[in-house]
């Protein structure tokens, strides 16, 4: 009897004990959610930079707190600055060209070269084809956009803070990641050995997505707003950025942001330019896949292209403009939880097949 009035207290402060752990657990939460960005951003970089981590603490003869400075100022200043620049010019030529739209009721050079070309396409194919309104989906593209970007340079004390609290981890990540690691799986109710593979695999998807497809559509983004602006394409910078997003696209990529500026460049008169513009999309920003996504993302874990174009496009209609980043992140922990278990289930059958 006694025994079973103890198993019964057990069971009560467990319960008891689960319930307080949950309410301090969405407590600690709401506390926590707006610097998630920053904190997950933090993990993120941490896991990609820690080969500069590495280098570091050899520069510093394994000076920790001087390693992890060195370090997160290395990405502050190839990361942090140039998207603080990008944004902001971004955001500029988006509004610059939102209101052109808004006061010339949308009539734009490019709007009207790409109209011009489809209604020349329209003679020569069989099936009839509309002439959509350029205009209005840009207005509404740009729309969207000024919406996301305009609350993050209107609130500059919000993106100081966000900024800050992003350095401030990132710097104890590095100085104190292992620690973190050790202390998450002693929680863990999972064996360590499957602690262990979630945190490798949640590392080779991190750097596969970011190393891999995410930094060659950057690039082919970067080669594509530079030759917008060698060849005279206006609001380089933002056609960049939709080239990158374009990028992922299976097949086509940059092709779509490319060829409505060589359009734009041959109804406007610039016939060599467009020429250029057409080569140069050929060799500098087309090969560039062929030869830098090899050696970028290594034999890390692989996504198909189109469930990467998926997830940056659901990631970003979630998430807003970081989505970009974190709907391939989310998408590659689900592969890796699957893969563990997966395992754990294999193991668990074999142990019942063995002793049943």
């Amino acid at each position: 009897m006694k025994i079973s009035n103890g198993v019964n207290h057990q069971k009560s402060e467990l319960y008891f004990l689960l319930i307080l752990l949950a309410g301090i657990f969405i407590l600690a939460f709401f506390i926590f959610k707006p610097f998630l960005y920053a904190l997950i951003l933090a993990i993120v970089f941490a896991t990609v930079f820690e080969p500069v981590h590495k280098m570091a603490l050899v520069i510093t003869r394994e000076r920790k707190g001087l390693a992890a400075l060195l370090a997160a100022i290395s990405v502050l200043i190839v990361v942090v600055a140039p998207i603080a620049f990008l944004g902001i010019q971004i955001f500029q030529e988006a509004t610059g060209l939102y209101s052109s739209l808004i006061e010339n009721g949308g009539a734009t050079d490019l709007s009207h070269s790409i109209g011009d070309t489809i209604q020349s396409l329209a003679r020569f194919s069989p099936v009839p084809i509309d002439d959509p309104d350029v205009s209005q989906y840009l207005k509404q593209g740009l729309s969207w956009l000024l919406q996301h970007l305009g609350p993050l340079f209107s609130n500059v004390a919000k993106v100081i803070m966000g900024v800050f609290v992003f350095l401030v981890a990132l710097y104890y990540l590095f100085k104190d990641g292992r620690k973190l690691k050790a202390a998450v799986i002693a929680l863990s109710p999972l064996q360590d050995i499957h602690d262990e593979t979630i945190f490798n695999k949640l590392a080779l998807a991190i750097n596969s997505v970011v190393k891999g497809k995410l930094t060659v559509a950057l690039v082919q983004g970067v080669l594509t707003a530079v030759g917008f602006a060698i060849f005279g394409v206006p609001n380089a910078t933002l056609w960049g950025s939709i080239a990158a997003i374009t990028a992922l696209v299976p097949g086509v990529g940059t092709v779509l942001v490319l060829l409505p500026g060589i359009i734009y460049l041959f109804f406007s008169g610039e016939t060599l330019f467009a020429v250029g513009l057409l080569l140069w999309g050929m060799t500098a920003v087309g090969l560039v896949d062929n030869f830098l996504g090899p050696k970028l993302a290594g034999q890390g874990m692989r996504l198909h292209p189109f469930l990467i174009l998926l997830s940056v496009l659901g990631g970003v209609g979630f998430f807003g403009p970081l989505g970009f980043l974190l709907g391939p992140l989310v998408l590659s922990l689900l592969f890796a939880l699957l893969g563990i278990y997966s395992a754990i289930s294999k193991e668990h059958k074999d142990q019942l097949n063995q002793y049943g």
